[in-house]
């Protein structure tokens, strides 16, 4: 059979051998540089933790009924810590399946020296900070009268320290296509200062825009801080990218480098996207700094994100939520340095309210996933929500599942191509219980859906980073903001019924006709679902 042989490019010799070399230099940066390095280190003492359990194995026989009294006694340690159920039951299986290994592993997480002193680094952060965010009773009470259900969570996230604001401008951007252009425009609006912190920086054309206009503003006397996730030194930044970008006067920090030990602080990343801008102009939502976020690149079809700009005094709030995690090694900075615009007094008087949050890991408290359950159990109409991940514990099952119960239309759009095949499987496991009690879930056929928004009857939305799976409900550091009686929430909501005619409906049959392999390895994963 004659083969088609695909065209090459008519490359010189010259050429043809340095890209050769080049090829040899990257397979050796591959196998000799600091990634390889981390991961064989990291290899080598989960080998040693394996070939402790064999070597204390042989004796078994012996000390069986030792072991398995330790095995219960840590069980029901496990039992009665305070935490979610479900992170408890992998543990409880790994456990009794495996008396010595299981025992051995969950100690060793759960004495993470790390982790506790991240977490006293955060809470002494936030405590020093907490007077650069004051308390806005007035404007809380305002909400109280206007809706009382509404007002008691402005209340409860004033509480943990995140006050409502009154008469800021903001624009909805249903995709990452309209947010990029404006971002830019803003950008080259800086006066003083730019703070970014995002997931995800990439080499493409939208990081190059925005590092040309950030070296730019550089030059003119703008300071400019750049903060990312330490899974970037993996997947697209080198490790020397910080001193990449100091050498072109940006301030830059990696938010917890990866490194070659294994720790559950390592666990917890870095997956807020805020932007400030002078403390007058701010952004959040789910884009990221790469080019598939704007539809320049193509991976899972057409992506569907969403972000907001917010001008005014919210902004205060944005602004102290980067210096809080720039700062968590020490107190650098005077924040009145970055926050003596305020209080500020607008000519157009814009409606609604506006309370942007954080969500912390390490403190026990998943503010993020309360505010969800407190707008499905309060909706009186709707609730629609866009989100790339369903993986969802009993809380939220029971939250969605009520409200569909007592009348409320909950709609639900999820991705159509996935980006991850076990997450697809995973979500698709939850489908029937949920379709059951009357939520209506649909897939977004053009493509991925990588938003994270809810709104709600009208008058309440959310728009920030918070997906609706374990590790942005408990495992990762989140920021958002809730919005009431903004008129970006008719936006968001035309938004969500736009988007719906590209979805298809997903019917308790579809759930039936799925694939014994696919529901035998969401039903798998679905055990391990909270630590993965």
């Amino acid at each position: 059979m004659n083969r088609i042989k695909p065209e090459l490019p008519d490359l010189g010799q010259s050429e043809l051998s340095e890209k050769m070399q080049k090829g040899k230099k990257g397979v050796v940066k591959l196998v000799f540089g600091r990634t390889a390095v981390i991961l064989l280190l990291v290899a080598l003492q989960a080998l040693f933790l394996v070939f402790l359990g064999l070597v204390l194995w042989r004796y078994v026989f012996y000390v069986y009924g030792f072991y398995m009294a330790v095995a219960v006694g840590i069980v029901l340690i496990i039992i009665n810590r305070p935490g979610v159920p479900e992170f408890k039951l992998p543990w409880i299986v790994m456990t009794l399946v495996f008396p010595i290994m299981g025992g051995l592993f969950y100690l060793f997480v759960e004495t993470q020296l790390g982790t506790r002193i991240m977490n006293r680094k955060v809470l002494a952060q936030q405590e020093r900070t907490r007077e650069y965010i004051p308390k806005n009773q007035n404007i809380l009470e305002e909400i109280r009268e206007q809706d009382g259900m509404i007002g008691s969570l402005a209340g409860y996230l004033q509480n943990n320290g995140f006050p409502a604001y009154r008469n800021n401008g903001l624009e909805y951007y249903p995709l990452g296509d309209y947010w990029f252009p404006a971002m830019l425009e803003k950008l080259r609006e800086a006066r003083k200062f730019i703070f970014l912190e995002y997931f995800i920086i990439e080499h493409g054309n939208v990081w190059d825009q925005v590092l040309e206009i950030l070296k730019d503003k550089v030059l003119e006397g703008v300071e400019v801080r750049l903060m990312y996730d330490g899974t970037q030194q993996f997947a697209s930044l080198s490790h020397d990218y910080p001193r990449r970008m100091e050498a072109a006067g940006i301030q830059c920090k990696v938010f917890s480098p990866i490194k070659p030990a294994l720790s559950t602080y390592q666990n917890n990343r870095d997956h807020r996207k805020i932007l400030v801008i002078d403390g007058e102009v701010g952004f959040t939502g789910g884009t990221n700094l790469a080019d598939e976020y704007v539809n320049q690149k193509e991976r899972f079809g057409h992506w569907k994100d969403t972000a907001i700009m917010i001008k005014g005094d919210a902004v205060r709030s944005l602004t102290v939520m980067f210096l809080q995690l720039w700062d968590l090694e020490g107190y650098e900075n005077n924040y009145v340095d970055y926050l003596d615009v305020y209080p500020r007094h607008p000519e157009v008087q814009y409606p609604g309210y506006v309370i942007p949050y954080t969500d912390s890991p390490l403190d026990q408290e998943p503010v993020g996933k309360l505010v969800y359950i407190h707008i499905l159990q309060t909706a009186k109409d709707y609730v629609h929500i866009m989100t790339p991940y369903l993986i969802l514990d009993h809380d939220m099952i029971t939250a969605l599942t009520f409200a569909a119960k007592r009348g409320v239309d909950v709609k639900i759009i999820l991705p159509h191509i996935p980006d991850k095949a076990y997450a697809f499987a995973l979500a698709r496991t939850h489908y029937p219980e949920l379709l059951r009690a009357g939520v209506k879930i649909y897939e977004y056929l053009p493509g991925f859906v990588h938003a994270k928004t809810f709104v709600s009857d009208d008058t309440t939305a959310v728009v920030g980073t918070v997906n609706l799976d374990y590790r942005s409900l408990y495992l990762h550091f989140e920021n958002a903001v809730l919005l009431y009686g903004a008129d970006v929430v008719t936006d968001m909501k035309r938004d969500f019924e736009e988007t719906l005619k590209l979805s298809v409906e997903m019917t308790e049959q579809f759930t039936r006709k799925q694939s014994l392999r696919m529901k035998a390895g969401g039903w798998i994963l679905k055990l391990f679902a909270p630590l993965m």
